[in-house]
């Protein structure tokens, strides 16, 4: 569960993001990254600010052309932009795990505001020209608490996917104090809801789902565990549908003897075809939780079996590190 207390207190001193020095795994200093190909480039939508430092009340993105040196791309939004966030009359407000689609020439940005307590979380959507920005807030939130909800429901970690093959495009979100995951199908200008999707809940899901496809095959990816504490974890399920129902494959990602707490990650796809998993981690042997300081983003390979199934994944570090096509 994220307690945003215990959030702040693991907020490190500023310090800024070297974008011109070789990162060999992990890259920068960052949380929640939502990974995405552009122009041959990988784009990174983390949890910050533009600095590479922790900022809650704006965020930033970054890109690379080969894994080693990044590239800030400024500030996206800040906090002080969006108009309806002090409604729910809470004295502080944070912005968290971002995602980012695009459609018909447009970028918006999908994130978390909080706090999660005592007034509940909400997503929030932005529209923008350009993935670097700047993004303007479509006016309202997304998704809030309904007065018909009955069961717990954080509204966090939102993520975005279409179909490729009825092009209909999903928000999946969900997760910490609740567990649950929603999915809901948008509207084709991507700033509303058409309707809420009834879902089966996945296996040891806690929060940060992601959806991609890969031969016909859907794979829901997602963290369990504790945020900050070493059985953070990434398992998946499967599915013919990018809505279920689900078919629990197990846990891909957990903590190892040097890195403790990998998760809330994206799977992207490099231009010469091959897999990658972009999430991030506590680069520390296990200790007791919970953890503080510095997260980090980190890239590792993907490797799917005959049958599509996904084999564990090893975390590294230096030479052993995924390189970018070409580099």
């Amino acid at each position: 569960m994220r307690s945003f207390s215990a959030f702040l207190l693991a907020l490190p001193a500023a310090g800024l993001l070297a974008t011109a020095v070789r990162a060999d795994n992990s890259q920068f200093q960052g949380a929640d990254p939502h990974a995405i190909v552009i122009d041959n480039e990988l784009w990174i939508f983390p949890t910050g600010g533009p600095d590479g430092t922790w900022k809650a009340d704006r965020f930033g993105a970054f890109s690379s052309s080969n894994l080693k040196a990044w590239r800030s791309r400024g500030t996206l939004i800040k906090r002080d932009e969006i108009g309806w966030i002090g409604d729910d009359g809470a004295r502080e407000h944070f912005l968290w795990a971002p995602a980012v689609a695009t459609r018909a020439g447009k970028w918006y940005l999908y994130y978390s505001v909080g706090p999660q307590h005592p007034t509940p979380s909400r997503i929030g959507v932005a529209v923008a020209d350009r993935p670097e920005g700047p993004y303007r807030d479509s006016g309202r939130p997304l998704i809030g608490k309904a007065e018909e909800d009955t069961t717990p429901f954080e509204a966090i970690d939102p993520m975005i996917f279409t179909d490729p093959k009825s092009d209909r495009t999903y928000l999946y979100a969900g997760g910490s104090a609740g567990a649950r995951l929603r999915i809901w199908e948008l509207a084709p200008d991507m700033i509303s809801i058409r309707r809420e999707v009834r879902v089966q809940q996945p296996r040891s899901f806690t929060e940060g789902a992601f959806m991609h496809e890969r031969n016909g095959t859907y794979y829901l990816s997602y963290s369990h565990g504790h945020w900050n504490a070493g059985d953070y974890s990434v398992h998946y399920s499967t599915a013919s549908s990018p809505i279920g129902p689900w078919h629990y494959r197990g846990r891909i990602l957990g903590s190892d003897a040097r890195h403790q707490g990998p998760g809330h990650h994206s799977f992207v796809q490099s231009p010469s075809g091959e897999w990658m998993i972009v999430y991030h981690r506590w680069d520390q042997q296990a200790g007791p939780a919970p953890f503080e300081g510095e997260r980090q983003i980190a890239i590792d390979r993907v490797r799917y079996e005959r049958d599509g199934s996904i084999a564990g994944i090893m975390m590294t570090d230096g030479a052993a590190s995924p390189v970018w096509p070409g580099h």
